[in-house]
């Protein structure tokens, strides 16, 4: 209760600091209510919202609130971040006039409105941007193509071409007609095949069903393989026994199998080719800070044999970074989702990424190399929470392997 209070009063002060480039649009008295009002309303619907059952369900309502608040926020930082540029200036120079009696310096309302409408003007850039991510950019999937080479690949995977797809978060969609380009999209890659890392749904099996039959259309000549993310296990919600949770998991696992997903526990299997072969290496759920640790890797790799090529599946990345990177076999390649690249930042291809996830996780969108050992942290199928993406697309990922010396 206590940090629900410093949060409200935290907004609240947010709001009256921007209030100062506004006042200069809003007129008279009713004006101001306004304005304010406007933030207790966004504010108490959340609450409200989350308190009554809306994490589990995310209705329309409640993902209403959800990007109106992002917009507040956003966009209200903006302008304060050129107001308070603007009254450090007038500090420092109205510091400097007292050291030197200058009594010219006064403050300037002419300017003060100037800024004020720059600020504003700012803060249009990310309105925009998040209204662009909510109505388009949540179903704006990207192809993104990769090529890696390896001295012990098999010759026979030479040119193999695996489909990766992550978070999904069925409980999310909306839109079927989106949804059935996405999966056309994905069997136009024609991959030999598709491995799925983790969160099929937000909290609870049954938002499979709508999607299931879709998802079944899924195709590749070696077959589709899957891990469990942590949204998988309903860990999010409140259950009214322990039973039907462990039923709502079980019932997420028969619907894989019905869509035709062979689902990896903590387990491996091979696929085989020209008589040589390469194991895919499936684990459960393993994250750092407070996130499930129910994937056993050991366990996973049991059986296997050390200078088997292998393709390790975990939907969180800090599993990598902690426990498989600097493991005593060598994993040559680790598929990774769970971050969504935040669905917040910026990218120029081959140029910049950024998104303030990173200050969450080290690896959190693409590609990383560490002693020959590459994983690819997939930015996300679907969407959690705020219903868009802006700059962080939807992604289905294809890489290619190779085998060094050989030509791409």
């Amino acid at each position: 209760m206590l940090r629900l209070i410093f949060f409200i009063a935290f907004i609240i002060a947010l709001d009256i600091y921007a209030y100062q480039a506004f006042r200069f649009l809003v007129k008279g008295r009713w004006g101001t209510i306004l304005y304010f009002l406007i933030t207790l309303f966004i504010i108490g619907g959340m609450i409200y919202q989350f308190s009554t059952g809306g994490r589990r369900n995310m209705s329309p309502l409640t993902q209403f609130f959800i990007v109106s608040f992002v917009i507040l926020i956003v966009c209200k930082l903006v302008i304060i971040a050129t107001m308070f540029g603007e009254d450090i200036f007038r500090l420092v120079k109205g510091g400097v006039n007292k050291l030197t009696g200058n009594t010219q310096g006064g403050a300037i309302p002419s300017r003060r409105k100037f800024v004020s409408q720059i600020a504003l003007g700012l803060a249009a850039i990310p309105f925009a941007s998040i209204l662009y991510g909510v109505i388009k950019g949540r179903y704006n999937f990207k192809v993104l193509k990769y090529t890696l080479s390896f001295d012990d690949l098999p010759e026979a995977f030479d040119g193999y071409k695996i489909t990766q797809i992550s978070d999904v978060h069925s409980g999310s969609f909306d839109n079927a007609e989106k949804l059935d380009y996405a999966i056309d999209l994905i069997n136009e890659q024609a991959s030999d095949a598709i491995l799925f890392t983790g969160d099929m749904v937000n909290n609870e099996a049954s938002e499979m069903e709508p999607w299931k039959e879709t998802f079944a259309r899924l195709k590749a000549r070696d077959g589709k393989f899957s891990v469990l993310g942590n949204h998988d296990y309903g860990d999010y919600i409140d259950w009214p026994t322990p039973e039907a949770k462990i039923a709502n998991l079980d019932r997420l696992k028969e619907i894989q199998k019905e869509m035709e997903f062979k689902l990896l526990l903590n387990e491996h299997h091979y696929i085989e080719k020209d008589g040589q072969r390469l194991a895919i290496v499936g684990v459960e759920n393993w994250g750092e800070g407070g996130f499930k640790k129910a994937g056993d890797l050991n366990k996973a790799i049991s059986g296997l044999a050390q200078d088997d090529f292998k393709i390790l599946m975990s939907h969180d990345p800090s599993h990598w970074e902690y426990e498989v990177k600097d493991h005593p076999e060598h994993f040559h390649l680790t598929l990774s989702g769970h971050t969504h690249g935040m669905q917040f930042g910026i990218e120029i291809p081959g140029w910049f990424k950024w998104s303030p996830v990173k200050w969450r996780y080290k690896y959190w969108a693409g590609i990383y190399e560490d002693a020959k050992q590459y994983i690819n942290v997939n930015r996300g199928f679907g969407y959690l929470a705020f219903p868009g993406r802006v700059g962080i697309w939807p992604e289905i990922t294809v890489i290619e392997l190779k085998k060094s010396g050989k030509n791409a």
